[in-house]
């Protein structure tokens, strides 16, 4: 008969750390309930299912990247206009635009919440299990351009395919060069239809020629990205230029 008191050991052996942390804690448990054998191997099992889905959040958060502190809940949608807060939490808490491979484009001015609207729905869906990476635009051309320079490219592209969205932030300040925006549109075209894009930019489609110099090249792009595409546009007064504002009313109001 094997011995009880090896139980933690045995577990450890299997894989499943975590049960055999807390064997002892639900085994006594167990014993003063009148549990069942399979009452107290149901209830180690769920101590070990959460604790890896714990471990995986964890893990996907680390990887994505994204900006902390960022959710819905702290963000001001009577500020700007353009958008509602049920609108932003389908796209947060569903998550059949991304399984689709469908975009989210977000348009509006400097300051206005782009960026902070993009890490919410990126956190959103990482919690409901979907693996999300997020990148500033000039940091991703940059190593989309040094893969390319090793003869990589296809590589580094097909390491991004892991990730069910790709957040790309402030597309409008990538450098109007053949050789950046070449590179952008080879992840645009690799990923249509095939995974998710989530860009933010400061300049509408109207003024795309300032980041692709080719006319063709930014009227292909154009065209994969609103194929399949949820598109924002905000409008508002910057919120660092409310906050500046507000603080001068407030040392004014002090000084009288």
């Amino acid at each position: 008969m094997a011995n009880a008191a090896a139980l933690p050991m045995l577990l450890r052996q299997l894989k499943l750390p975590t049960m055999a942390a807390c064997c002892e804690e639900i085994t006594l448990r167990a014993s003063a309930q009148g549990w069942s054998v399979a009452q107290t191997l149901a209830a180690l099992c769920e101590y070990e299912l959460a604790e890896r889905e714990r471990r995986r959040l964890a893990r996907h958060l680390s990887e994505a990247r994204l900006p902390t502190g960022k959710t819905l809940e702290q963000f001001d949608f009577d500020a700007i206009s353009g958008v509602e807060r049920p609108q932003l939490s389908r796209l947060a808490f569903d998550a059949g635009w991304v399984e689709q491979a469908h975009n989210l484009l977000l348009f509006g001015p400097s300051g206005v919440g782009k960026s902070h609207l993009a890490a919410a729905i990126g956190h959103a869906l990482i919690e409901q299990g979907l693996r999300v990476r997020y990148f500033a635009a000039s940091a991703l051309v940059q190593e989309l351009q040094a893969a390319k320079q090793a003869l990589r490219l296809p590589d580094a592209l097909g390491k991004m395919d892991k990730y069910r969205l790709l957040v790309i932030d402030d597309i409008g300040y990538v450098k109007r060069s053949e050789s950046e925006t070449s590179v952008l549109f080879e992840l645009i075209a690799h990923r249509y239809e095939a995974g998710s894009l989530l860009i933010t930019s400061n300049q509408p489609f109207s003024a795309w020629d300032s980041v692709f110099p080719d006319d063709m090249m930014a009227v292909a792009a154009v065209d994969r990205l609103i194929h399949h595409a949820h598109i924002i546009e905000l409008c508002g007064e910057s919120y660092r230029k409310r906050a500046h504002t507000l603080q001068r009313k407030e040392f004014s109001a002090t000084e009288t």
